[in-house]
């Protein structure tokens, strides 16, 4: 009897933590939305809707990750596949660390300074995040050459829906 108490424990509390794919899939952003500002590694606050638009024209991969989050440093390599396997996409990283300090150990420490960096400094919870039901990391998102979004909701850079986007985007 205790084993089954403890397994049904950890299946509700397994599902109660997993992502959870948002029941509408957005193509657009709202001004709301973009008028959210983030910091830049520079440490300059700017609105995602710069952010964005500096890349129109361009198709665009944003990775949302975290220092602390095991599952977006696992996912790194992966991410540097994609990028290898898609030169010509311009990707940008969105942070959830909860410090300036552990974001800019974090990008040292995992090799990524080099990249576009932007910080969420007022948490989590920000009109942006809201807006695209952000509930964990990582999370990848595909915008196309105009400034929409042309794949919602993928978890990991080897989602085959990431690729499919972009090629579709491509021709």
């Amino acid at each position: 009897m205790k084993k089954i108490i403890i397994a049904a424990a950890l299946f509700l509390g397994l599902n109660a933590f997993a992502q959870k794919v948002p029941e509408i899939l957005k193509t657009g952003f709202s001004q709301e939305a973009l008028a959210q500002k983030i910091v830049s590694a520079s440490g300059k606050k700017v609105q995602i809707k710069d952010v964005l638009e500096k890349h129109k024209g361009k198709i665009v991969i944003v990775d949302f990750w975290a220092s602390w989050c095991r599952d977006c440093i696992l996912a790194l390599p992966s991410t540097k596949e994609l990028k290898e396997k898609n030169p010509e996409i311009d990707f940008v990283y969105f942070s959830l660390d909860r410090s300036s300090e552990q974001w800019k150990r974090g990008l040292e420490k995992y090799g990524i300074s080099e990249n576009e960096n932007y910080w969420f400094d007022e948490g989590w919870k920000n009109n942006f995040n809201n807006y695209i039901d952000l509930n964990w990391v990582p999370r990848f998102m595909v915008i196309d050459q105009k400034g929409d979004i042309a794949n919602y909701y993928s978890i990991s850079p080897n989602d085959p829906e990431i690729q499919k986007a972009i090629n579709s985007l491509k021709n």
